[in-house]
């Protein structure tokens, strides 16, 4: 009976249309893992961040792209939070969502019409899930708001750890305590400097539109002070 249900769940998570949701679970499971890591910046604005877009030789104007998209999720009600949470929650919920409504309605489709019931689940569920999402994450924007605020105005001159594997001119993430709280914060070193976890850095500059701190070494800003 055990293995008659665990087939049948494996079945159906494996197939059309959970497979879908399925997969974008499992990156997002695996997004944050790395995050946790340090292996990736965990971002926290969302796509108003678009100052980095750039036209192209091919004509294709990224700012604009990204304008586009930042509307997109603001009238969806998917702003204000990192991206990246609000596709693992619309992956979450949508494999839920997806997965019941799969194993409740495959043995009714006639197998003419199963490709076509498949994708009106696959689109519900997406529906369901997006809308869903918007009201979970209307809690979590004061967070992120707040933590945005502090970082640029009291962070500047804090020593942190590294974090991530390396801290470069194009990467990096630090940990700072403030009052027993531990604030991740996106860093980058000077051209030519490299710095690898475990190092301690200081908060110089906070680049407002990049929102991350360009910093030096921890003995650097000592020495440098006196």
């Amino acid at each position: 009976m055990v293995d008659s249900n665990l087939s049948q769940f494996v079945s159906v998570i494996s197939s059309y249309p959970t497979v879908v949701f399925s997969v974008l679970l499992g990156i997002a499971v695996l997004y944050w893992i790395c995050a946790s890591l340090g292996l990736f910046n965990i971002h926290l604005g969302d796509l108003t961040d678009h100052h980095h877009g750039m036209n192209h030789g091919d004509g294709v104007d990224q700012h604009g792209t990204a304008e586009g998209m930042a509307g997109l999720l603001a009238k969806l009600g998917l702003n204000g939070v990192p991206v990246t949470l609000i596709i693992a929650i619309i992956a979450a919920v949508g494999w839920l969502l997806c997965f019941y409504l799969s194993a409740l309605a495959k043995p009714l489709l006639p197998p003419g019409l199963a490709w076509i019931g498949n994708s009106l689940i696959l689109l519900v569920s997406l529906y369901l899930a997006t809308w869903a999402a918007a009201f979970l994450i209307r809690p979590l924007r004061p967070l992120f708001k707040k933590a945005q605020a502090s970082g640029v105005k009291i962070l500047t001159g804090r020593t942190a750890t590294v974090r991530s594997l390396r801290v470069d001119s194009e990467f990096g993430e630090a940990e700072l305590i403030d009052g027993g709280a531990s604030i991740i914060v996106k860093v980058r070193a000077l051209d030519g400097i490299t710095f690898t976890r475990g190092d301690k850095v200081v908060l110089l500059e906070n680049i407002a539109q990049g929102q991350y701190y360009t910093v030096i070494s921890e003995a650097e800003f000592i020495s440098g002070a006196r």
